[in-house]
């Protein structure tokens, strides 16, 4: 599964050469394929890029917090994924429920971006991370879906 998602990061290394490079890679993780494939690439291509891991609040077992309930599906899962090592990544960021489904909302609104709430979680960690890097840096993420399954749910009500 991991070698599956590689591909993706040298898309991104290939569509956003620079200046400046790619700085920062973020993604909400589940199984942590799409994270691992994509992290791996990246830093194959660039040494330097820092690697942040996206999980709800609610179950910040990443961060070292207790597994817990929450709607944000594909992740969260309340135990480390079996394939995600702490060196896998330099970063874990923790995206409470109700952000990650006000970003996916906001995204829809603003920015055509229509996802679900994993998708509003990596929105929400890269944008933070972004302010926090300051200008001249480049963070991505990934939109993990369509918003078209959340319709009949509590997201776009």
């Amino acid at each position: 599964m991991v070698d599956g998602y590689r591909r993706l990061g040298e898309e991104l290394i290939d569509q956003l050469p620079g200046p400046p490079p790619i700085g920062a890679f973020c993604s909400y993780v589940g199984t942590a394929g799409c994270f691992l494939g994509v992290s791996r690439a990246l830093t194959a291509a660039l040494p330097q890029v820092h690697r942040i891991v996206v999980e709800p609040a609610e179950s910040a077992v990443l961060s070292g917090g207790p597994p817990g309930t929450h709607h944000i599906e594909g992740g969260g899962i309340g135990q480390r994924p079996p394939q995600l090592h702490p060196a896998d990544y330099d970063e874990v960021v923790a995206v409470p429920e109700a952000y990650a489904f006000e970003t996916a909302r906001r995204a829809a609104r603003t920015e055509g971006i229509f996802s679900g709430p994993s998708t509003g979680a990596n929105l929400a960690a890269a944008v933070a991370i972004a302010r926090r890097l300051g200008p001249g840096h480049r963070v991505v993420t990934v939109q993990v879906d369509s918003g078209l399954k959340y319709l009949a749910g509590q997201l776009y009500f």
